[in-house]
């Protein structure tokens, strides 16, 4: 697997990989965007910002469904947070218990909740951070 900066070429693969996403094209580009790359196919992307001084970020991670549980979303994470050093933050569904359990297995913990962070379905987002030092 290959980690790198996105590029204008990799859009049309990031969104069929976001079928379900309200992120805009330009979106993916504006943001600090990372793909994973397996045999020349883009199979995962991920979206970060930095927010403060040394506090950043995780916007999205979406994987192609052929490829989930195959650690791609695991280290499309641990190569952010390793590459900066600082507070690390992210929203997650409360019922997405599958990403939840990656988030802790990382090392992130929760912080709190945001209720009706999400609208489509309505429903609260866990907060949840880590220190990269």
């Amino acid at each position: 697997m290959i980690l790198r900066k996105a590029a204008a070429g990799d859009i049309a693969a990031i969104l069929q990989i976001e079928d379900r996403s309200s992120w805009k094209t330009e979106d993916y580009l504006a943001y600090d965007c990372t793909v994973a790359e397996i045999e020349g196919r883009v199979v995962g992307v991920l979206l970060a910002r930095q927010i403060a001084d040394a506090e950043f970020e995780i916007l999205n991670v979406a994987v192609a469904r052929e490829f989930r549980r195959r650690g791609v979303a695991d280290s499309l994470i641990r190569a952010q947070i390793a590459e900066r050093n600082g507070d690390w933050f992210l929203e997650v569904r409360v019922s997405n218990a599958p990403a939840r359990n990656l988030y802790h297995k990382i090392g992130f913990s929760e912080t709190g909740t945001r209720e009706a962070y999400y609208r489509d379905p309505p429903e609260a987002a866990v907060v949840m951070g880590i220190r990269s030092c």
